[in-house]
């Protein structure tokens, strides 16, 4: 097992996004074509779009909504 410095292990933590909000959008900017089923894709689109309707936080509703919206053009 290698060990890694404490002040190494913070700066890595900092590159990574640490709310499920950042995660979601870091992961979007790195998107890729895959094959996917367009049941998943309408399935998760309504998962957003009603979690999107009862988000408190305006940051993560417009992730969802931005989300949601990439989803369907991609249908």
């Amino acid at each position: 097992m290698v060990s890694t410095p404490v002040h190494a292990q913070r700066g890595v933590s900092s590159l990574i996004p640490q709310s499920a909000t950042d995660q979601a959008m870091a992961a979007l900017t790195g998107l890729e074509t895959v094959p996917v089923h367009v049941g998943l894709l309408q399935a998760a689109t309504l998962l957003l779009e009603d979690a999107a309707r009862t988000a408190a936080d305006e940051s993560t509703k417009a992730a969802m909504a931005k989300t949601a919206g990439m989803l369907r053009s991609a249908m």
